[in-house]
């Protein structure tokens, strides 16, 4: 019988067993083990790296593109093509492969820094309508933290200062990383990084040359960067030359060196009281949202203030600071320099300027300087040279805080009054903050009778239902608005009260604004004008300053002339003066 050999079957793999159905024992070999698993862990891994990459792009393109004040936000800004871009992909696409990641990390950085700068500047442009000043503003920081205290608590600004340090030191790390992932997609896909980058830049240029724009204001060819990076660096050398210049105008002064008898011979024998009303700008006598209130108060005054044989008249200064920077005004004021920075004011007070006050000192007036915001030591005092000083401390209030304001500003002239006109004493020259109407623009105090106020206890009774909000943070513009025109009602009426209560023959008030408020009151674009008014009941004050052109009443009208800040120092001596 023949034997069947079966044919050996060749090594490899094992034939798959018959499907019966039943699933393998967990564990066994034979089911894939975890490779399910891993596929997808891979495939979520690759995901999130694109989704990271994606985000990483978009954040370096934000940075560039994203303006620096808020007018230019919104989603269009995100479509534009910014040449800084084009030209740092190929940058990169050029470099060598050891030079490409530290070179996207410090080009990562940069952006990162330039991006801390561009919100800086967008809240100097919402709260003084400037640039930061990349030279002279960092003192402010100390002024806007004592600012936060006073509207929201203490708690809420170490929780805002505690922010803005990690802002300020987390972006440009951020960013950093964002290059650096970025440079990577670049060098992974050369080619088409290479083809994308060319047609752009065609894109880029046709757009420059034509001028397409997504919207007003918003063009496709976008170089923000490059543009911000040369406004600063200007800004820097413009700054260093000032302070040269500014040398040159603190000698040059024609007053210096005129005898006090023949310094305001025509205000011999009277108080003079130079009172600013914090953020009392032109916007509060001409804008249709915040006027007619105001100008109520100041028709009204007026009325009362002829009745009682007091006249006034009116113009406009334009200041050299907006929406803060109370000090710079007052120092452009009193000393005929345009003030408009911090290094100004630090050369000032630096040396010996005559100053208005000095004018009335040397002259033979008592000088006297009230200041109930000042809660600090203020070494300033020493360049006025005030016969006597009062802060804060030295007027010894006792009633409730009302958000910035230490105390109300009428407890501020009643105190003056009592502890200086009231008593006998050589005519006055005082310099009078009124800060009631100081920013945030809350809760203010109905006035009392002048008597009751006493050290200001009776304000812990007196109803505080005059139109602020204590509540400062949830509130919309509008009501910002309304808060803000209240408090300037309340300060100017405060003042018209103290004229018809304290005045006399012998008064003789000039009142003005120190600066606009911010531009979340104003607008964009406001002018830095400020009311100015000078009230007397003497005739012969008025007749004085007639050829000035000021229009009659405490409210200057759209014709009223207009003029810079610096120059009424000058002015004011001349026409008190006539010797000279």
């Amino acid at each position: 019988m023949a034997l069947r050999i079966r044919p050996r079957r060749p090594a490899g793999p094992a034939a798959p067993a018959p499907d019966t159905g039943a699933s393998p024992p967990p564990g066994d070999a034979s089911d894939g083990g975890d490779a399910a698993p891993a596929r997808t862990a891979s495939r979520t891994r690759r995901v999130a790296g694109a989704v990271l990459t994606m985000l990483a792009a978009l954040l370096v393109v934000a940075a560039l593109v994203t303006p620096d004040r808020l007018a230019g936000t919104g989603p269009a800004a995100l479509l534009r093509i910014p040449v800084e871009a084009l030209v740092a992909v190929t940058l990169l696409l050029v470099l060598p492969d050891r030079a490409r990641r530290p070179a996207a990390v410090a080009l990562g950085l940069v952006l990162g820094l330039l991006t801390v700068v561009k919100l800086l500047d967008t809240g100097f442009f919402v709260a003084r309508d400037r640039p930061f000043d990349v030279l002279l503003d960092w003192g402010l920081f100390d002024d806007g933290y004592g600012y936060l205290a006073d509207s929201l608590g203490r708690a809420g600004a170490v929780a805002a200062a505690v922010g803005a340090v990690l802002l300020v030191a987390g972006l440009p790390v951020l960013v950093a990383l964002a290059a650096r992932r970025s440079a990577r997609l670049v060098a992974r896909h050369r080619t088409g990084a290479a083809r994308v980058v060319a047609a752009l830049a065609v894109l880029w240029l046709g757009c420059a040359l034509f001028g397409v724009r997504l919207t007003a204001g918003v063009p496709v060819a976008d170089r923000t960067a490059t543009t911000l990076v040369a406004s600063h660096v200007g800004q820097v050398r413009a700054g260093l030359r000032d302070r040269a210049a500014f040398a040159g105008q603190m000698t040059a002064d024609a007053w210096r060196d005129v005898p006090g008898d023949r310094l305001l011979t025509g205000l011999r024998g009277k108080d003079v009281l130079v009172t600013f009303v914090e953020s009392y700008g032109r916007d509060a006598v001409e804008d249709p949202a915040l006027a007619p209130g105001v100008t109520a108060v100041l028709d009204d005054g007026y009325r009362r203030l002829r009745a009682a044989g007091y006249d006034a008249r009116s113009g406009f200064l334009t200041s050299p600071t907006f929406g803060g920077g109370s000090w710079l005004a007052h120092a452009t004021l009193l000393s005929g320099l345009w003030i408009d920075n911090d290094q100004r004011h630090r050369d000032l007070l630096a040396g010996n300027r005559l100053t208005l006050n000095g004018a009335f000192h040397r002259a033979g007036w008592q000088t006297v300087g009230v200041f109930p915001a000042a809660t600090q030591p203020w070494p300033e005092g020493r360049f006025f040279g005030y016969d006597r000083y009062y802060d804060a401390e030295k007027l010894a209030y006792r009633g409730p805080k009302f958000s910035y304001a230490p105390m109300p500003d009428q407890y501020t002239l009643s105190t003056f009054q009592r502890l200086e006109r009231d008593r006998p004493h050589a005519p006055l020259m005082a310099e009078i903050p009124l800060v009631s109407s100081h920013s945030p623009w809350s809760a203010i105090p109905k006035p009392v009778p002048w008597p009751a106020v006493g050290d200001g206890s009776v304000f812990h009774t007196a109803s505080t239902s005059t139109g602020g909000s204590r509540d400062v943070v949830q509130r919309d513009a509008a009501q910002i608005r309304a808060d803000y025109a209240h408090s300037i009602e309340y300060s100017l009426g405060t003042l018209v009260s103290y004229v018809l209560t304290h005045g006399g023959d012998d008064l003789v008030l000039v009142v003005l604004g120190d600066h606009q408020p911010t531009a979340s009151v104003t607008g964009a674009g406001a002018s830095r004008d400020v009311p100015i008014t000078i009230v007397a009941k003497d005739p012969a004050v008025l007749d004085r300053v007639a050829d000035w052109g000021w229009q009659d009443g405490l409210r200057p009208g759209p014709q009223a002339p207009v003029w810079r800040m610096d120059t009424f120092r000058d002015r004011f001596l001349t026409a008190f003066s006539p010797a000279h």
